[in-house]
């Protein structure tokens, strides 16, 4: 590394420790953007809400404006009096209304990661600029709490409840991701057969990426449930915090904090409500208080089980990914020098 790399490498660790001091100014900016693309959305007639085959015309973009205005009033008013208790309160309300609109953002990400687009852009923008405000939005309000120290954290696992935590949101994904393989090697589950998901999926608008890989025996959402498994256990082992040998250039360095937080937040926000949510619809279609669709499948009860398999796993290890994240944050905090007082 050159000398100049270093001043620069030096320069960014030094602005980004003194986040508290420009968090609240980026929240404005933010919730300035934020509101305009409201403002535009909804002048234009442009729905940020899709059900379905047809965007949903909602006046969405209004309540975008309206987020996105109180946010900017909030924030500058910590950017000119401080954070008072009463502004720190309105400051997670807004934060936790940007949040619920940024749900479901990680189903947009894989679409786009297996080369399918999106089902609407305009939605998929305002996921993504609710995700940024309501981080930026939780910033601000812890950013009166000063970190207590500047000394790097030996790499450490997780507390032994953690841990089991990280084997339960494992398994939950093992019938999940069987059931996904007998039907990417062209088996039977549920009374359908793996051709037959195929032609579904074709039908439903999947990606060429996608169908070349299920015809591989390889189904994608099997896949990302083993780097989802990989990332939990990165959050709850010691080479989650410094590469391992075989990342090869990069190994014995610090992972950057962020690198594993960032994705495990996004799917812990999406999949945990997501699957509660929908263990509780099925638990209703179980008992027989609502209908459920057959779908692609022969019979209800048939897609009642796939339902079950699905939401368990998303659940669990939706769980189990914040808890995960939670210990990880925490035994990744800058902890404070120990002093040695002279005798």
């Amino acid at each position: 590394m050159t000398g100049v790399e270093r001043t620069t490498e030096a320069g960014w660790s030094a602005w980004w420790r003194r986040w508290p001091c420009w968090v609240a100014r980026a929240a404005v900016l933010w919730a300035v953007l934020y509101a305009g693309f409201g403002l535009v959305c909804a002048l234009s007639g442009n729905s940020l809400l899709y059900h379905g085959g047809d965007s949903v015309a909602s006046g969405l973009g209004w309540a975008v404006v309206a987020v996105g205005a109180l946010a900017m009033v909030v924030s500058a008013a910590v950017v000119q009096y401080g954070l008072p208790p009463a502004l720190r309160v309105l400051l997670w309300a807004v934060c936790g209304l940007a949040a619920i609109t940024a749900f479901s953002l990680l189903m947009d990400v894989i679409t786009l990661t297996l080369g399918q687009g999106v089902d609407s852009w305009a939605s998929a923008v305002n996921k993504a600029l609710a995700a940024v405000g309501a981080a930026l939005l939780a910033a601000t309000a812890r950013s009166d709490r000063r970190p207590g120290g500047t000394a790097v954290r030996e790499p450490s696992a997780a507390p032994r409840l953690v841990q089991r935590a990280a084997w339960t949101g494992t398994l939950a994904f093992v019938p999940y991701a069987a059931m996904k393989l007998v039907w990417a090697s062209g088996g039977t589950f549920a009374g359908t057969t793996g051709q037959e998901m195929l032609a579904a999926s074709e039908r439903n608008g999947a990606s060429g990426i996608f169908l070349a890989l299920e015809s591989w025996g390889l189904d994608p959402t099997a896949l990302l449930a083993a780097l989802g498994v990989f990332l939990l256990w990165g959050l709850v082992r010691p080479w989650g915090q410094v590469f391992p040998r075989w990342t090869l250039f990069l190994r014995g360095r610090r992972v950057p904090r962020w690198l594993p937080l960032a994705p495990a937040l996004l799917g812990a926000a999406t999949l945990a409500p997501y699957g509660v949510v929908g263990g509780g619809y099925l638990t209703l279609a179980t008992a027989g208080v609502v209908t459920i669709r057959r779908g692609d499948f022969d019979s209800s009860g048939d897609a009642l089980l796939v339902g079950w398999i699905g939401m368990v796993a998303f659940a669990v290890y939706g769980i189990a990914l914040t808890i995960g994240a939670y210990s990880y944050w925490l035994r990744t905090r800058p902890a404070c020098p120990v002093s040695v007082s002279p005798e």
